[in-house]
Formats: structure tokens, sequence, C-alpha cells
């Protein structure tokens, strides 16, 4: 029993004068005729020491990788701190006699109850008026096995006391005594929420349980007698426990070993392992483990130890350019499962608790293979399509909208290949031109990108990346194109029971060319170079992405088994200094990918049946002249720029509107004065002065130039000549409210 815990004071008894003796032999004898009558009538049962064992419960989920091997401990019961269960042999001898000298120096001589200590205690109580503690272990430990037993705030009642003590008889018939002091040590509460042994020697002495010293025995041990004492009474307490044990001179600056102590009661646990604490953190919220658990994961522990140490090293170079944050997933192509998945650069970063896996951060060019794949699967683009890049100003609801490429240059007419492997700008938001931001907008939400608004509000610099996306959902959007198309979540277990069927988004074709353009260093050689971070000895398929300011740089590419994403920046958001993705993400990717393949080869996945090649011959030796893939039968042997195709400036197109067009209505001004012009043109024989304009499939008028009134709701522009044959089209959007007078077409000039 604990100072102040009086088993006197259990009987209820008033002090009173009368002689000091004889009161104290009459309460003996009162206690014991009670004790007898009720420990013979004691029916409770005790659990015995296996389902005590078996049934505690740490407070932390220990997760292991794919193999078994420890990988993070993550806390899921915030009512108390309890660490491993611990066997006695375990703990150190220091420890167990500090607590013993302390608490029951006779428990290895009483059989639970120490008669001794109780009658001393009454003595003490009635004749000398102290207080002195009479409660053994055993009888402790009772109330810590059964939580209806434990000692309230205004100590124990008559009843209890004796029911405690009977029971204590009991669990000494069917324990031995190293199993009362093992469970003892494993469920007595310290101090704060700290409870065991274990949870004690890891957070308090940042060491194992079997390593405790004199002094944090001693510590350890007065805890048990004042769980809430200052920091001034458990060293006075300490001390005379030391020089019980005849270890005086651990007294020398005790003090400050107790205020050191102390400071740590929240401090993280010291263990052997902590790979993973953002991925068990999400884990635990996905999963909800029971506390004590010990589970599986899809994390292989050697892969992320290897991947921690890149990226560290990594970062290091690159602290001049203002780098301090990155974070690194690794995907399995086949089942989804995560194999890797680091959150943070941790000491080198500011904000080392945030999971930058899963923040939103803008994507940069890395969306660009799913709009080149979108326009190969609709048709509307070959791998060897000629796009300009050039100056280009695209009217918008905004204003207009005027792209530029990474390095301020432009390079004329290139193809798809060029313009995707070597990631130009220009080429693509012409590219998204043609797919409208719209249904690119859909794709990638099909792809698992979290783009919650629609295309029009991201506009043309979709094709740029200037949406949110997180490195998680980027990676396994990355896995599709791996995937020849196919689409399916991520996996947090190994295995493949009950894993979701995957989704088929994208064409395998399209999906098998766009990774063939990605895995070409002659097509990325104009911005990158034949030596860079992306070329690798066997085969991958690899993309950057460096966002506005240069805030973020993404590395994203798969290979025949794995997709790995990298992404390197600042957790503030400030900009790096002449960092991209090449030179910033790319070389933590290369390493991760020799990595995985140091012991297996990586193969190109097989063409699917309708990809076809075709060697391919660029007229005027634009590009080199070479075999190229194409989506069944798009395929053509010879390439030519438009200007240099006959009759090419009579040929009749739609000019305005762009499509993707958003039309805003004011109610403040005259319907007549908010009109939207209609313009085609054409040379010499098209017909454009014929030209017929529908909108929503109804013929509204002819001629280069109309005036069009508009109304409220999406509406589908055609452009045909006079013999029915379509030459352009547009989708726009007109908000506001409706206008009062009728439609009408003007002809212009």
């Amino acid at each position: 029993m604990r100072s102040g815990d009086v088993f006197a004071l259990g009987l209820g008894m008033e002090r009173r004068a009368v002689p000091a003796r004889a009161n104290a032999w009459r309460v003996l004898w009162r206690l014991a005729c009670l004790l007898f009558f009720v420990h013979a009538a004691v029916a409770a049962a005790m659990p015995s020491y296996d389902e005590v064992r078996a049934r505690y419960q740490a407070s932390d989920i220990v997760l292991l990788d794919r193999s078994g091997q420890s990988l993070q401990r993550t806390r899921s019961d915030y009512q108390e701190r309890r660490g491993d269960w611990i066997a006695l042999s375990d703990i150190s001898p220091a420890l167990q006699k500090a607590v013993l000298e302390s608490e029951d120096h006779r428990f290895y001589e009483h059989a639970g109850v120490d008669w001794r200590a109780i009658a001393a205690a009454a003595w003490d109580y009635l004749v000398a008026r102290g207080h002195r503690g009479a409660s053994t272990l055993t009888m402790q430990l009772t109330g810590l096995v059964d939580g209806q037993r434990r000692r309230g705030p205004h100590g124990r009642s008559l009843s209890q006391k004796l029911d405690q003590m009977a029971l204590a008889r009991k669990m000494e018939r069917g324990w031995t005594k190293s199993q009362i002091l093992e469970a003892y040590l494993n469920l007595v509460a310290f101090r704060g929420e700290i409870v065991g042994v274990d949870a004690l020697s890891r957070v308090l002495f940042q060491k194992h349980a079997s390593g405790s010293d004199g002094r944090e025995s001693a510590l350890a041990a007065v805890m048990l007698r004042g769980p809430n004492a200052s920091e001034k009474v458990l060293t006075r307490r300490a001390c005379l426990l030391l020089r019980k044990m005849s270890q005086p001179g651990e007294c020398l600056d005790l003090r400050a070993f107790v205020r050191a102590s102390l400071r740590r009661l929240s401090a993280v646990r010291a263990d052997a392992e902590g790979l993973a604490p953002h991925f068990a953190q999400w884990f635990v919220e996905q999963r909800h483990p029971r506390p004590g658990e010990r589970v599986v994961t899809s994390i292989d522990a050697n892969l992320q130890r290897f991947v921690i140490q890149s990226l560290r090293r990594h970062l290091l170079a690159l602290q001049s350019g203002n780098v301090s944050d990155a974070a690194v997933v690794v995907l399995d192509n086949a089942t989804g499962g995560i194999l890797a998945y680091v959150g943070s650069s941790g000491d080198l970063s500011r904000s080392a608790w945030v999971d930058h896996a899963q923040a939103l951060r803008q994507a940069g060019s890395t969306l660009k293979p799913f709009l080149y794949a979108q326009a190969i699967e609709q048709e509307r683009l070959t791998a060897v399509s000629l796009l300009h890049d050039s100056p280009l100003g695209l009217p918008t609801g905004n204003g207009l909208y005027v792209p530029q490429n990474y390095d301020r240059h432009f390079s004329g007419w290139v193809s798809v290949r060029t313009a995707l492997a070597s990631s130009l700008n220009i080429p693509a938001v012409r590219t998204l031109v043609l797919v409208t931001p719209d249904a690119f907008q859909r794709r990638l939400v099909q792809l698992g990108l979290p783009l919650n608004r629609m295309g029009d509000f991201y506009g043309y610099s979709l094709a740029l990346g200037s949406a949110d996306v997180s490195l998680l959902t980027l990676t396994n959007a990355y896995r599709a194109l791996a995937n020849l198309g196919n689409y399916g979540p991520t996996r947090l277990a190994p295995g493949v029971d009950g894993l979701a069927p995957s989704t088929r988004v994208m064409s395998p074709a399209a999906a098998w060319i766009v990774g063939d353009v990605l895995s070409d260093r002659h097509a990325r050689a104009r911005t990158f170079g034949l030596d860079s971070p992306l070329a690798t000895a066997f085969w991958t398929a690899v993309k950057t992405g460096t966002s506005k300011d240069m805030r973020d740089n993404w590395c994203v590419g798969w290979s025949g088994r794995y997709t790995v994403g990298v992404w390197v920046g600042n957790s503030s958001g400030a900009s790096m200094r002449d960092v991209s993705g090449v030179s910033g993400a790319g070389p933590t990717w290369h390493d991760i990918m020799d990595y995985l393949h140091r012991k297996t080869e990586s193969q190109q996945p097989t063409a699917p049946v309708e990809v076809v090649q075709r060697f391919v011959v660029f007229d005027g030796g634009l590009e080199p002249a070479r075999d190229d893939y194409f989506v069944g039968d798009t395929a053509v042997s010879v390439v030519r720029r438009r200007h240099d195709t006959p009759g090419e400036n009579a040929m009749l197109r739609l000019v305005a509107p762009v499509d993707g067009t958003i039309v805003a209505l004011d109610p403040d001004i005259p319907p007549e004065n908010q009109k939207l012009l209609l313009h085609a043109k054409g040379g010499a024989g098209s017909g454009v002065s014929r030209a017929v304009w529908k909108i929503d499939g109804e013929l509204v008028g002819a001629g280069e130039q109309l005036m069009w009134a508009p109304q409220p709701g999406r509406h589908k522009v055609q452009l045909l000549d006079a013999n029915g044959q379509m030459h352009g089209r547009a989708t726009i959007t007109v908000r506001g409210a409706a206008l009062k007078s009728a439609t009408s077409l003007l002809p212009r000039g």
C-alpha cells in the first residue's frame, strides 16, 4: 500500500483516547476474525497468469514489412501508453531489486499478505499516529488484473481491502512469484500515462528495460509510491532508496537526472526501427487495427531503407538550391502494392511530420503523357503527327492565354514523339485544344487524380499541369500506363486476395505508344540530352515535371515491374533555385530503379495487337526517318508539313469561337450588344463565303462571319462547307441570365 493508504483507515475507526496497546491488539484481533470469514466466503475467480498475459495489449500497433521484419510502431490507444510485455528475465535486476526494496521487501517470504506489515501499519497508526503502507505487490496486482478492483480516489473500504487480501492469497496459490513480479512490472502505472516497465524504459530512459541502471531503477521505484510527486520529492525519495541499496554515490547530481527524465514523459519511444512513420499513420487510418496488433504490410523494409538513404544523400547535395523536402512512392505494377513510402526527408525537413506523399502539389508537365495518350486513342494524333512549337495566344474567359516553353525557346515543327519526350509546352497546349479541357479533366479523374473542378476551370493550362495532385495518386496513375490502360487501387498489404478489379481507362495501344515515347532517349535528347538521370541500362519509361516558379519538381516512371514516383520541393511552397525535375527528383528516381533491377532485367511490354509498326520518312528531313508505331489504320509512311500540302491555304477552318470558350452574360447590358462572333477563314476556292454554321445541330446561318446572341448553357458550334462536310467544331459554355430578345444572326462585312 502506498504512502497514506493506511490499512487501519479502511476499518473506518476514529481516533479516541483509549489505551494504545489494548486498542491495537483489539483491532488486529477483529481483523483476523473478519479476514477468516471473508476469505472463506470469497468465490470470485482469479485469472491465471496465461490469461492475463494473453489479453494484454500494448497501446501501439506494430507494422511489419512483407517478410515479417519490424517496420514501424504507431500509437492507436491514447488512454494509456503501454509498451510490449517484457519477460522477467529481460527486466534489469537493478530495477527488480529497487521495486521490491521500495514496495515489498518481504515479497519472497509472504504468501500474498504480509501480516507483519499490516500489524506494523496498525500499530503505527493507532499508537505512533503515523502512516505506513501494508499492501504487497500481490495485493496491488489483484487490482491491476481486474479493473473493477482498482483503488479508487478515496482509497478502499474495509470490505474491498479484505477482498483484496483474500484474492492475493488465492493468486499466490495459482501463480509463481516470478509470474507475479513480471505481471506487476508490466501492468503498474509509473507516472502520467506511462504504464509498464517497457514504456517507462523506452520513453523516460530511452533504452530497453534490461539496461536500467541504479539511479534509473530507484527513480522508477519511487514513482510507484507517488506517481504525481514533485521533482524535489522524487529526488529525495530516490536518494534514500539508493542509500538503502548501498549506492549512495548515485545521489550525486540526482536532481538534474530526475529533471531530464521527467522532461521525456511525452518523448518519442526509443525503438530499433522507425522506417515508415507516415505510411504507418495512413495505414492505421485506413485499416483501424486493434491496439497491440502486429500487422503485415506491403512495404519492403530493405527497399524502404535504401530509399531513405538515397533521398537523404541527394537532398544534401541540393541544399544550395533551397531544397529541404522530398517524398517517394514505389508501387508493384501487377498488384498495386506499396513497396516503399517515404513521406518526408526527416530531420532535413522543417515539416518532418507532414506527409508529402499525399500533400497536394501542382503537377507540372507530369500530366502530358495522359493528354497525348487520349489524343492518340481518339486518333486525333499519332506519334509522328507534327505540332508547331511556336508562339501561341488563346482567347479565354479571363483574357489571352500565352503559354511558354521551359527554356523560353521554340523548336518549330516537331513530331508528337519529340514534343512529349522533350516535354515541350506549346505542342501540349495545341493538343489540349484538340482533346478539350473537359474531356481531359474527366480522363484524369478516371485515373484517380483529385481534380474536383470541371475542365473549364483549369482551361488550357491543364495541359501544363496547373491542377494539384498528390505523389501517391500521380504515381498510381502512371501505373495505369505501365499496365496498358488498366487502372486499379493501391494496396497497403501483400497478396492479391480481395483485390479490387482494375478498370479499363485508356486503350492499350495508346498507353503502349506513350510508354514507348517516354522510353526513347533519342526523342528526349532535345531537352535532356542523351546522358541524364532519366537514362537507365534497362527498359524504363519516365517523365519529369516542374511547377510554376520552381515550387515543385517531379520524376515519375515505370519499368516492367515497378512504378516509382519522386517529389522534391519545400513544404512551405518556397521556390527552389535552378532545380528542375531532371536535376532534383531525377537522381533519386534513377537510384531506386537501379536498386530494384540490380538482379532482374526490365523488358518493354509486348505491343498490343492494335499497334501497327511502320517505317516513316519526314519530308524535308524535318526529323530522322525511323520505325514508329500507330493505332490501327492511322499509320502513314510519309509526313509533310501542312503549309507544304497543295491547297492548304484554301482549306476552310474555324477561327472563333475557340473550343472551351466561356461566355458570361451581363443582365445590365442590352441584349443586342451581347453577341458572340462566329468566324471562319479560307483561301480562294475554299467557299468561305458559303460556309454553313450549326449550333447544337440546328442550322443558324451562313457566311464567313456571323454574330450570334448566346443563350445560357453548353453549346456545340459546327462549321461546314456547302457540301455538308464539317471543317471545325467547338464546345462553348454560356453563363448568366437568359436574354429576353430572340436569338439573331447578323451577317458581318
